[in-house]
This record gives structure tokens, C-alpha cells and sequence, in this order.
């Protein structure tokens, strides 16, 4: 039971174009390319990770709402049945359609992580999803600051530009360590939403490693001791509407 691949995504609802009103959104596309990659492996099954008010799993058939955001729109996890009421977080939903595009037809949870989750847990939560079946896949999704501009979300935060630089070169190369040394608090103070599950990516990443000590949660860090290669880079890394977004790619195996 391992982790075989993940791949990294924002999750704007601006993905799904019924609400992009005609408007041209540059990581739509790198995005499902990334995600058709993903289950070209045939993995066992995928595992859906996202930021949601409480940490908890989801099952197939549970279904995400985009009506909040001026579209009727239902999207389901999975093809399964849909459930009566609509229970996914914005991330999950995001995440359902982006495998709705790629006609994934396989095995399918999701798991919704709280932002107040520590990294500990966070890793813990990884490890828990690699070994949940014999090759499994993480589509993690998550957005850097809302905070890169004056005219974000957020307002302009000084700090965000080096805090999203700091994900983006950790998510292009691998670095499970650099993720789970993210401070929470300066991740929240960013309005960073993907921090908690980027770092379940890295204690997934990280399953069989030895645990050693980090400066933000004396818990748990995690150094590398698998012997395999992975292969991981970024497809997609800029900063609309003052938000910042990645788009990337781990696997592991043959080179490209």
C-alpha cells in the first residue's frame, strides 16, 4: 500500500467554466491535463484532500453546490448516486469536477482538513491516505495567499509573495520537508488556504520516513528514507486576482 502520484490544484471556482461567464482563466487547462495525468497510472483509487471547516472524510456520492456562486450547478464525487443534500466544501467540489473532466470512474473518497489542523496531524492524515489502499493518488487542492495584491481577497500583504515562492518551489520539487516546516499561523494570517492540506500531501509523500523535530510543530518532521525516485514538477505557478496558484505534479517511478 503506497502512494503512487499526486497532483496539486487551486481550486477557484472559476475552474468550472458555467461560471467563468466566457471569461479566459489560465489554469483551467494546465490543470485537467494535470489531472488526466493523475489516473493515466490507474491507480486503486484517487483521494480528493482539500481545505473544509472541519477535518472529516467524504464518501462517493456525497455532492458539492456552486449555486453560492451564481450557477445551479450540483457536482458530484465520484460517480455514484448523489446525495439527497449537497455536503462538499468549495475544494472537494472544485476537485469532483476537475475528475469529472478526465472521466475518472475508479474508486473515489475525499477528506476535508481544517485549518486549524498542525502540521503533525497533517502528516498524519498523509500517512493514514497512503496506506488506505495497495496504489492510491492524492488530488490535493489548495490556494497560496489571498493576500499577493492590493486589489486580492485579502489586501496586500507583504510577506505573501515570499510565502507563496517559498510552496511553489517546494511543490515543483518534492520537498515534503520544506511543506511540513509551513507555519500555520503566518498561513492563516496570508489567508494561504492550502497549507494544512499540502502538508497531508507531505506525510503521504513521507509515509515510511523517520520522524526527527521541526521549529513550528516540535511534533513531527519528517526526513526522507525512501529509496525509490520521484519525479515532480510545476505546471502552472502565477498569481490572479491577487491569489496564488500552483499546479503540480509528483510521481513516482520513471523520469518523464
Amino acid at each position: 500500500m503506497t502512494l503512487t502520484a499526486a497532483v496539486v490544484c487551486p481550486h477557484p471556482p472559476l475552474l468550472v467554466p458555467e461560471l467563468a461567464a466566457g471569461e479566459p482563466v489560465a489554469v483551467r487547462e494546465p490543470a485537467i491535463q494535470a489531472v488526466r495525468r493523475l489516473v493515466a497510472g490507474g491507480p486503486d483509487a484517487v483521494v480528493v484532500v482539500g481545505d473544509a471547516p472541519r477535518t472529516r472524510p467524504y464518501a462517493a456520492g456525497e455532492s458539492g453546490s456552486l449555486a453560492g456562486y451564481g450557477v445551479p450547478l450540483l457536482v458530484t464525487l465520484g460517480s455514484a448516486t448523489p446525495e439527497a443534500a449537497p455536503t462538499l466544501p468549495l475544494s472537494l467540489t472544485v476537485g469532483a469536477w476537475l475528475l469529472g473532466q478526465v472521466l475518472w470512474e475508479g474508486a473515489v473518497t475525499g477528506l476535508g482538513v481544517s485549518a486549524t489542523t498542525s502540521a503533525a496531524d497533517a502528516a498524519r492524515l498523509g500517512a493514514e491516505l497512503a496506506g488506505s489502499a495497495r496504489r492510491v493518488a492524492l488530488l490535493v487542492m489548495g490556494d497560496g495567499s489571498a493576500r499577493r495584491t492590493a486589489g486580492a481577497p485579502g489586501g496586500f500583504d507583504s510577506r505573501a509573495d515570499g510565502h507563496d515562492a517559498a510552496v511553489a518551489a517546494a511543490l515543483a520539487t518534492g520537498d515534503a520537508a520544506a511543506l511540513l516546516s509551513l507555519d500555520p499561523a503566518l498561513s492563516r494570517e496570508l489567508m494561504a488556504a492550502g497549507r494544512a492540506s499540502w502538508q497531508v500531501l507531505a506525510g503521504a509523500r513521507l509515509a515510511d520516513a523517520t520522524l526527527t523535530a521541526t521549529a513550528h510543530d516540535p511534533d513531527i518532521t519528517m526526513s526522507d528514507t525512501r529509496t525509490w525516485s520521484w519525479m515532480s514538477r510545476a505546471e502552472y505557478v502565477a498569481a490572479p486576482y491577487g491569489v496564488g496558484y500552483v499546479v503540480a505534479v509528483w510521481e513516482q517511478g520513471s523520469p518523464w
